[in-house]
């Protein structure tokens, strides 16, 4: 895989990860994290640690998903290292705040987890796919 390559396939992932992201975070689960995180949440999004986070988890996914199924070739490859890179990874972040934050919500947690694997799936496949059929 040459070096384009790998950009266009970065921004193309970013592309369908931020569509899912924003729907999630705008709209479905919107009410969810203010009603169980509500006084844990600042006022306003940090924007530069969020966009540094999507820039190094997009890269992630990239890396250690996305290249590899190509490499065998494998949708099905791609639908499960997504799933198990999105659960690990968010699994990393709410099971650490579950432990040491007082009053961090195990359901917060659990859906959470769920997301981030869902959505590191579905980010994977579709990466998968246009590496294999537009790219």
């Amino acid at each position: 895989m040459t070096l384009w390559f790998l950009v266009k396939l970065y921004f193309s992932s970013a592309l369908v990860f931020f569509a899912l992201d924003m729907i999630w975070l705008g709209l479905v689960a919107k009410n969810f994290y203010r009603v169980h995180l509500g006084s844990l949440m600042r006022p306003r999004v940090n924007w530069p640690g969020a966009i540094i986070f999507y820039l190094i988890f997009i890269a992630g996914i990239v890396y250690f998903a996305i290249v590899p199924s190509v490499e065998k070739g494998s949708v099905a490859d791609a639908a499960l290292v997504g799933a198990l890179f999105g659960f690990v990874t968010y699994a990393t972040y709410d099971l650490t705040n579950y432990a040491t934050m007082r009053d961090f919500p195990l359901i917060v947690a659990v859906i959470d987890m769920a997301w981030g694997a869902f959505l590191s799936c579905t980010v994977t496949v579709a990466g998968y796919l246009l590496a294999t059929r537009v790219l």
